[in-house]
């Protein structure tokens, strides 16, 4: 199984989804992204020709990524797993200081209305210091899970359980 791993916001490619995907041994995708330095379609057509060069069974994005993985997974019928994701970065990134262009995000956002919802998972820190939308989220999927002490941080999620226990019930693993 290939998957592919979208990073978020100030993020590495080799954060705690990467890390507890490759624990699984999954074979995975994970490109370094500069957010602050192009625009937000942009980054969604990189992300496509990613997947048209080296395609994947599954997406999973950690914050801003989820936004994108999100989006990519409609786009491909493909099976998405997010962690606290920032579906609404048009509310989210001026607070943490991104001067890019939002409007971008917004002109991306209506995608979502075509979601399938057996095909998306999340996990949830309880106490997220930085996404406070995520009851948006948990209303537009119907699968996900949530760590009560878990925060922004994946790290804090023991994502490499929660990924195992998707994969095995998707029958990947």
């Amino acid at each position: 199984m290939k998957i592919l791993t979208i990073h978020g916001y100030m993020g590495s490619a080799e954060n705690a989804a990467y890390g507890a995907l490759r624990a699984l041994g999954a074979d995975t995708v994970s490109p370094q992204l500069d957010y602050d330095s192009d625009t937000p379609e942009n980054i969604l057509e990189y992300l496509r020709k990613i997947l048209d060069e080296s395609p994947c069974d599954m997406i999973v994005g950690t914050s801003l990524g989820g936004f994108f993985a999100l989006a990519l997974a409609i786009e491909r019928d493909l099976p998405v797993m997010l962690t606290n994701p920032c579906l609404m970065p048009f509310l989210h990134l001026p607070q943490l200081g991104y001067k890019g262009d939002i409007g971008g995000f917004m002109r991306i956002f209506p995608i979502f209305s075509e979601i399938d919802k057996s095909r998306v998972y999340a996990v949830i820190g309880g106490r997220d210091e930085i996404i406070n939308t995520h009851d948006f989220t948990k209303n537009i999927i119907s699968r996900y899970d949530i760590v009560p002490e878990g925060l922004h941080s994946g790290r804090t999620l023991n994502l490499e359980y929660y990924f195992r226990k998707e994969l095995e019930r998707g029958g990947y693993i």
